[in-house]
This record gives structure tokens, C-alpha cells and sequence, in this order.
């Protein structure tokens, strides 16, 4: 052990190792001549050695010190020093090549070293300083870190991202991890061995797992489909194998992946579709050039519209919110991300007539993106009169200021939760539909609605929460067993949002292709193991019951609603039944006036009377449906 400790714990000191490497120049230098003359060195060699040796491990010698081979720490040997020592040797070879040429053509008309002697020792000297080195430093490894204490770990292809990965692995937590081997989809490389690991196919990576102890399949491949990543993911989970991801090549430092930057697969990736196909050069016509308002610029997804809108070079953006910390902070993402663009960051409430008033005749948008809203199902619940004051009076107020001030489209932000709505804010929402559908007939300005589900990583979104209650040791709370819901991440959502805001010609309401609804609770249990836990050993799940106005299942359409196609497969027209402006609009004044008298009884009593499929669940004002 003391041997081990001193070999190995302590660095060696750099003047043994430069005595060694002179010391595996002199032995090359004899091979050379060995293997050169058939073990039988002729005489006239014999007299030449003194000096053809002084001049040989002289070079060697000076150019050791001047390059300082000798000061790298020999047990973290890399790539990299490997590099700089056959650099090193090559120009002292080239040295003795051109000493040889000089000494020929100058002093006398022959060579003091054989040229086979300078290959052959070239060949010896290089071969010997690197695998030394490398067979001392996997000797350390070895040692220090035996082979059967180190964890398993699968790399998920064998590209270069792959290779890479193992590279960075064996660099960075060589000590802690070994790659078992590759999985690859490609059949030329199957069977194979890169650097040393086999690779297979992904149908043997369920027995890899099965017989195998991996700790961690990496995935590498840049371009991994979502359907593709979902089923590696299903296979690990089965045999408790973490799942990690290496980050795009983009997000490397300085060009180079460290292992620190390999993170554990998240939920949201496995829920991503396919990437949306835009129709760019339509978008670019609306957009380009153009004055554009965003409300609720500073929300998740109004912050994700002006990353979008912003592409597509338009003459300037207004970024209007309330909320001044949010809003603030997205006005420093774009100093430092779009300091070319030209943008204006407004404070106001959409419910202030006066302030909205100013907004539009100080800035003229041609364009308006409306996603300002409340969309907490239980918050407005409780609180219906700031729900319809928000919703129905602030999107009302836009509508109207949008006509009078001759905007080009007015895009509005609606919510699954409008379609047959159970509760206060999908009623709200429904409601503001009807008025700006019925608003665009009487008007020049193009009122567009888009409609869709819950997207990952919003505000007050359930993934969040559940990762922040594992975090905490849980449990994880969901309302019910059998719940449901739709999916889509807030990129994709934004992109099919410009999408429908481009072909729309005014008063359609675009839904959009959410994919599969997703059992809530299937989703924490995956969570849970993505994270490494064990369910109802680390945590647990429990039940609280349904919130007021939730439901179980999310609609997109309502029940006497259908779809006509689009160009887009994933954005279909919804058709609803038509309204009367007049008759509307005097509706809607009756439940804006019924604000101030705080009674939110009468209030959602004559919210269903505007829409009546609009029938409460788990709610206090389910009575109203009953009489």
C-alpha cells in the first residue's frame, strides 16, 4: 500500500519523469540499432556512437526541457499530452533528417545516422512515451478505482455526439463510471466495437438491462424523435436506469462537452410532438414591418409570441403587462438578446379604458397578439367579478380600441377550458370569443381566436409544481385519479399561434391538434422514477379531490361543433354558432355593469344566461344550473 501510496497518491516528481523519458530514448536508440544490423552492429557504428548518441539524446534532451513534456501530471494523462509529446518527437526527428542532408552535402559525403536508425527510433521513442503513460494512468484508475466498483452506463448512439460522451466520461468521471456499451439504430455499426465498446442494437437494450447492473443510459443523438425518446425511456424506467441527456452542441463550453452539462431527461421532452412546420414566408408577410401589440407580454405565453414575433423583423413591438418585476425582466432578455430590435415596454391594465386608449393612439399597432388573462380555474371561481372584469371588459376594451384605431388582425389567446365550460374562467373566456366574433362583422379589423390546452412550464402549470414537490419529499397532490389533460409546450404553441393569426381571414376560431391527453397521473409516476425515486417508498401520491370547476377531461370542441381542415395539419377551423352583435354586445354591458355590485352570484348567473352550455361542476354554483 505504502508502494501505491507513493506511486500514485503523490505526484511523481518532474525530474524522475524526465529521467525516464531519456531513458526510453537511449533504449530506443539502442533498438534501433539492434533491429537495424540483424543484432550484429558492425564495428565502424560501434566508433560513431559516442557521438551519434551525445547528438541524438542531446535533441531529445533540449527539446524535453523547452517543451516541458516532462511536467504533466502522468496519472490524468490525456489526449492532449499524447498530442504535444508525438509533436515533440517528430520535429527532434526532423532535426537529425536535417543535420543528415547538412552533414552529406557540407562536410563530407555521408550519413552520421542512418536514416533507418532515425525511423526506427522515432517509431520506439514515440510508441513507448505515450503508452507508458497511458498504461500508468489506467494502472492508477484501476487501482485506485477497481473496475467492479465502477457503475454501468449505455450510450445511447454511436455518432460522434457518442464517441464524444465516452471520451468525456473517460476524462471526467473515468473514476466513477465505465461505458458498457453503445446502442445504435444504424445496422453498419452493430456488432462493431468503437474504441474498444461493443455496439448493439436497441432491440437488445432491454436484455443489456435485464442482465446488466447500468446505473445510466446517456442519450447523445442531437436529433432523437420524441416517439423514439419516449420508448428508451419506458425500456430504463422498467429496469430503474436513469435516464440522462447530452445537451446540443450549442450549449457546449467553449466547443467542448463537460460532464457536469449532461442532465437528467425531463418530463417535458418526453411530452414534445414532432417540430411544427411554419409556413414562414406567410408569417413574414403579416409581420414584417409592422407595428405589433402584445398583451400579456410578460406571461408565459405572451413573453413566448414576442420570441417569435420578434424572427420575423417587424418595425416594432409593444410589450404591454401589469406585472412589473416579470415585465422588467423581459425587458432585459431582449437588451441583451435583440438590442437591434426596436421594442417599447408599457405598464397598464387592459381594464383601464383611458390608459389602453393612450396605448393605441401613441403607438398605432397594426397587429394585436391578446393573451392578457386569468386562467387560475380556482382562483376565478372564487373571485368571478375580477374574472369577467379581466377577461370579458379588458378583451372588450382591445376589441373595441382594435376597431376604432383600424387594427389590421386582432389575434385572441382562448383556453380549452371555453369548450362546454364547467367553470367561471372558461365561461369568461367563452364570452369574449362570442363578443369579438360578433364584433369582427361589423368592422374592417380581422378578429381571430385560437384555442388550445395546457402548455408545459407555464405559470401555475402542473409540472412545475410536481417537480417542486418532489423536491420537497412530496407528496404529489392530484385532485383525481382519472384525470386528464392535453399537452403542448409553449414554443409550439406560440408557432401554431402566428401560424393561425397568418391564414386567419377574421372571425374563425383555430384549435389546435393537442396530440394525446395525458392521465395526470401517469405522468407524476413517471416523473417520480425520472427522478430516481421509488413511489410509495421515497414518495408518495395522494388525492385531494376535484377543485371548484374542474373537470376530468378536456374538450376541445363543443358538443354541436365541427372542424373544417386548414393547410396545416394541426390547426383545424372550429365551427360555432354565429351571434347577433347587438344583441351580444347589450349582454355583455349587463354582466360588465353587475362589477360593481360585488354580487357574484348574479354575476354567473348571467354568464350562463350568455352561454348556456356553461353548467358549474363541484362548484357553489351548481344550484343555478338546477333551477
Amino acid at each position: 500500500m505504502k508502494a501505491i501510496d507513493i506511486l500514485f497518491q503523490r505526484n511523481i516528481p518532474r525530474w524522475i519523469i524526465f529521467f525516464i523519458d531519456m531513458c526510453i530514448c537511449l533504449f530506443s536508440l539502442v533498438l534501433a540499432y539492434l533491429v537495424r544490423f540483424n543484432f550484429s552492429i558492425p564495428r565502424i557504428e560501434i566508433i560513431a556512437f559516442p557521438m551519434v548518441f551525445s547528438f541524438v539524446l542531446g535533441v531529445r534532451a533540449l527539446s524535453f526541457y523547452v517543451s516541458k513534456t516532462y511536467q504533466g501530471i502522468v496519472k490524468y494523462t490525456s489526449s492532449k499530452d499524447a498530442q504535444r509529446i508525438f509533436i515533440i518527437i517528430t520535429i527532434g526527428s526532423a532535426s537529425y533528417i536535417l543535420i543528415n542532408c547538412i552533414y552529406f552535402y557540407f562536410i563530407n559525403h555521408t550519413f552520421p545516422i542512418p536514416f533507418s536508425i532515425i525511423i526506427i527510433e522515432y517509431m520506439a521513442t514515440t510508441f513507448l512515451m505515450i503508452s507508458l503513460r497511458v498504461m500508468f494512468k489506467a494502472l492508477y484508475h484501476e487501482l485506485t478505482n477497481p473496475s467492479k466498483e465502477k457503475r454501468s452506463v449505455i450510450i445511447f448512439g454511436a455518432g460522434e455526439s457518442g464517441i464524444i460522451t465516452k471520451r468525456t466520461l473517460d476524462r471526467d468521471a473515468g473514476t466513477k463510471y465505465k461505458v458498457l456499451g453503445f446502442i445504435d439504430d444504424d445496422s453498419k455499426k452493430q456488432g462493431k466495437k468503437l474504441e474498444g465498446t461493443t455496439i448493439y442494437n436497441i432491440s437488445k437494450l432491454d436484455d443489456l438491462l435485464e442482465q446488466n447492473n447500468v446505473s445510466n443510459l446517456i442519450i447523445s443523438v442531437q436529433n432523437l424523435t420524441p416517439a423514439k425518446k419516449q420508448e428508451i425511456v419506458d425500456i430504463c424506467l422498467n429496469h430503474d436506469t436513469k435516464v440522462l441527456n447530452v445537451p446540443p452542441v450549442t450549449n457546449w463550453i467553449n466547443g467542448e462537452l463537460s460532464f457536469k452539462q449532461i442532465k437528467k431527461v425531463q418530463i417535458e421532452e418526453l411530452l414534445e410532438r414532432e417540430p411544427i412546420q411554419l409556413d414562414k414566408d406567410d408569417i413574414q408577410k403579416i409581420l414584417s414591418d409592422k407595428i405589433i401589440l402584445v398583451t400579456g407580454a410578460a406571461g408565459s405565453i405572451g413573453s413566448e409570441i414576442v420570441r417569435q414575433v420578434i424572427k420575423f423583423n417587424p418595425k416594432k413591438i409593444i410589450l404591454l403587462d401589469q406585472a412589473e418585476s416579470p415585465l422588467y425582466e423581459m425587458e432585459m432578455e431582449l437588451f441583451d438578446k435583440y438590442k437591434q430590435q426596436s421594442y417599447e415596454i408599457v405598464m397598464g391594465d387592459i381594464r383601464n379604458r383611458d390608459r389602453m386608449e393612450n396605448v393605441f393612439k401613441t403607438f398605432q399597432p397594426q397587429i394585436v397578439f391578446h393573451s392578457a388573462a386569468y386562467k387560475h380555474v380556482p382562483m376565478m371561481e372564487n373571485n368571478p367579478s375580477e374574472s369577467v372584469f379581466t377577461n370579458v371588459f379588458g378583451s372588450k376594451n382591445l376589441a373595441d380600441l382594435s376597431v376604432e384605431y383600424k387594427v389590421e388582425k386582432f389575434v385572441m389567446i382562448s383556453t380549452d377550458k371555453a369548450v362546454n365550460p364547467t367553470n367561471v374562467m372558461g365561461a369568461s373566456k367563452r364570452i369574449a370569443e362570442i363578443y369579438t366574433q360578433s364584433l369582427g362583422k361589423h368592422s374592417t379589423t380581422k378578429f381571430i381566436t385560437t384555442r388550445f390546452g395546457n402548455v408545459l412550464g407555464s405559470n401555475g402549470s402542473v409540472i412545475p409544481r410536481f417537480r417542486q414537490q418532489i423536491e420537497n419529499g412530496g407528496p404529489i397532490t392530484i385532485t383525481h385519479p382519472d384525470i386528464t389533460r392535453f399537452f403542448m409546450t409553449i414554443p409550439e404553441a406560440c408557432q401554431l399561434v402566428l401560424e393561425a393569426g397568418a391564414m386567419g381571414k377574421g372571425g374563425e376560431i383555430f384549435i389546435f391538434d393537442m396530440g394525446e391527453s395525458v392521465k395526470i397521473v401517469d405522468l407524476a409516476k413517471k416523473m417520480i422514477k425520472l427522478s430516481g425515486l421509488t413511489l410509495n417508498k421515497d414518495i408518495s401520491i395522494a388525492f385531494t379531490g376535484l377543485r371548484p370547476g374542474e373537470k376530468l377531461y378536456e374538450e376541445l370542441l363543443a358538443d354541436h361543433e365541427n372542424t373544417l381542415q386548414t393547410h396545416h395539419k394541426q390547426i383545424m377551423i372550429a365551427k360555432v354558432k354565429e351571434y347577433d352583435f347587438e344583441t351580444v354586445s347589450s349582454a355583455i354591458s349587463e354582466l360588465i355593469k353587475l362589477f360593481d355590485k360585488q354580487d357574484n352570484r348574479s354575476i354567473v348567473k348571467k354568464m350562463k344566461e350568455l352561454v348556456p352550455e356553461f353548467k358549474s361542476n363541484n362548484s357553489i354554483f351548481e344550484e343555478l344550473d338546477n333551477k
